[in-house]
């Protein structure tokens, strides 16, 4: 077992309010993984007695255990559901499952023996009771004698749970890690770790390539109220912008980046449509072959109101020269959410109508702008835009420069299409041989994609089922030559 104790390191761009905390390991970058908060599943029989559930509940797919075996990357992703959340009297809400230690210690428990069965590359939980000393040894001691490195980070202002990493040393070496302290109304982190493969994928009969990769694990802010969509997608954005500025800062071009986590969101939601706009898919909908628009095939996640969602992602980006830029996508997104704010005020045919009856007008000035922002929460809180984003936007709503944004602009902003255009990178077979003016790259195949229970990949959720309030979700990902013009 291993543990890493980092020293902190302000990140300096005016761009990122968070604060940054790295260890860096020195070694060739060509490769990332990015994961954020998601659940991995798979049972087996030896798991039954523990779990004490009914054996149609634990089904273990065997075949996909059998090619576990075989695939070059594996990723898990699980939200264990922190003791100090779980209910445990109906009746009672404040009673919580970290009052009683039997029952705390026997579910995390089963939690580890499906994580220790499964042996994936990487681990990425979220909810992990870090304020626990007893449940936190408990972790590190069995994944740290199974062969994993692993990485804690609590969230910030003492909230008692995080996020733990673990990382296989039989599949990759870690060469990085940081830490992303957000430092906003959720007191939300990340991980970010930049990993290489130990052992070289033969990518074809003459060449093997260490693949090299970043790994972000995060859990969004749960959106109690509307507004707190948009501190959502600012917390994407924010990872985003330093992945971003990570690989310019090191010269890293045409890599994948895996993006894993809890989102707190679903398929129609502002951070989903944000980050397909960036070039990324959802593992689990590509191996299902799932469109956008399949919002309701398949849930992972039943929470404290009841209601049953897809919330837990991996996501991927693979090589692209032509990804639509950061910025244009977050301003899109924006707007977008203040649509829906004042969808009422679309309605009645007057888009600014809530600026007062003193400001009927079907144009704004910038001060009128700014007025509307905060009017919808954009602005004005420790989580809403900085001025210099403010600027930004009235720049991009300004389409013709005339320094007034009247409601023709607007329509045209609101009508855009969150849509990423086409890469120039394309897969490749194995043993052809690039071009002049073609670059090679090494991105990921999605090869499968399972959650469990296997009731929420039907949209179901089994009344049954209580290791988490989430499922868990496992992907693998195989390596795959690209050429990139």
């Amino acid at each position: 077992m291993q543990s890493h104790q980092n020293r902190r390191s302000s990140y300096t761009s005016t761009r990122l309010s968070f604060i940054l905390r790295s260890r860096f390991i020195p070694s060739p970058l060509s490769f990332f993984f990015v994961f954020a908060a998601v659940p991995l599943p798979i049972y087996f029989s030896g798991l039954l007695a523990r779990i004490n559930k009914p054996a149609s509940l634990m089904r273990f797919n065997s075949n996909l255990a059998s090619s576990m075996v075989d695939s070059n990357i594996s990723c898990t992703t699980f939200n264990i559901l922190a003791p100090i959340y779980k209910r445990v009297d109906q009746k009672n809400q404040s009673i919580r499952e970290s009052d009683f230690r039997a029952l705390w210690l026997a579910r995390n428990q089963r939690i580890l023996d499906l994580l220790l069965h499964k042996r994936s590359s990487v681990i990425c939980l979220q909810e992990v009771w870090v304020g626990n000393e007893e449940l936190v040894k408990m972790y590190h001691e069995q994944l740290g004698t199974s062969g994993y490195t692993i990485f804690q980070l609590a969230r910030t202002n003492g909230r008692g749970d995080g996020l733990l990493t673990a990382i296989h040393k039989d599949h990759f070496k870690v060469l990085n890690y940081r830490e992303l302290l957000f430092n906003d109304f959720g007191d939300r982190v990340a991980q970010l770790l930049h990993v290489k493969s130990v052992v070289p994928f033969p990518l074809n009969g003459k060449q093997d390539i260490q693949q090299e990769v970043i790994i972000v694990n995060t859990h969004l802010l749960f959106p109690h109220e509307s507004k707190l969509s948009f501190v959502r997608l600012h917390q994407v954005y924010k990872i985003l912008e330093y992945l971003e500025a990570y690989q310019k800062e090191n010269k890293l071009n045409h890599m994948p980046i895996i993006l894993c986590g809890d989102w707190n969101g679903s398929k129609r939601g502002h951070v989903y449509k944000f980050l397909r706009s960036q070039g990324f898919i959802s593992s689990y909908d590509d191996a299902h072959q799932y469109t956008d628009s399949d919002a309701h095939r398949w849930v992972s996640h039943r929470n404290h109101r009841g209601n049953i969602c897809g919330v837990d992602f991996i996501w991927l980006c693979n090589p692209s020269d032509s990804r639509k830029p950061l910025r244009t996508s977050w301003v899109e997104a924006v707007f977008s959410i203040g649509k829906q704010l004042h969808k009422a005020s679309i309605a009645k045919g007057d888009a600014f109508a809530f600026l007062g009856e003193n400001n009927r007008s079907d144009s704004l000035t910038y001060s009128d702008f700014c007025q509307l922002l905060q009017k919808v929460n954009l602005t004005g809180t420790a989580d809403g835009l900085s001025v210099e984003e403010t600027k930004e936007l009235w720049v991009r709503a300004d389409l013709d420069g005339n320094g007034v944004f009247d409601y023709e602009e607007l329509k045209k902003i609101w009508n855009t299409t969150m849509v990423n255009k086409p890469g120039n990178c394309k897969e490749s077979m194995m043993e052809s041989k690039k071009e002049e003016g073609e670059e090679e790259a090494i991105g990921l195949r999605v090869k499968k994609a399972v959650l469990f229970p296997q009731e929420a990949e039907k949209g179901l959720w089994p009344e049954n089922y209580n290791i988490s309030d989430h499922a868990c979700l496992t992907v693998q990902f195989s390596p795959v030559k690209m050429v990139c013009s």
